[in-house]
């Protein structure tokens, strides 16, 4: 059984940059103990006969066919527009 230390869990923290308080730092140990206890379950259970899987339920894409249509006419399109310029929809500048 692995076990984790404070000293893990503040070496963690300074690679990731964060700084916890004293009592956060006892806080991960404990949580962090507990989930390297429950992995170390799961170990013990035998997987042999398992095919390893990348979800636990089979994903089927769901697609629609591809079928080339015709678009909408760009200057039908353009006509509706509040304002036009060269074939674009024109637009307030919004960066200055």
């Amino acid at each position: 059984m692995a076990t984790i230390t404070r000293d893990d869990v503040q070496h963690v923290a300074t690679l990731a940059r964060l700084e916890f308080n004293e009592e956060e730092i006892e806080q991960f140990t404990h949580q962090l103990a507990r989930i390297l206890d429950y992995i170390g379950k799961l170990n013990e259970l035998d997987t042999a006969d398992v095919p390893p899987t990348s979800h636990p339920l089979p994903i089927r894409n769901v697609v629609k066919e591809d079928v080339a249509k015709s678009s909408y006419d760009r200057e039908v399109v353009l006509d509706g527009a509040p304002s036009a310029e060269e074939g674009y929809f024109e637009v307030p500048k919004v960066i200055e």
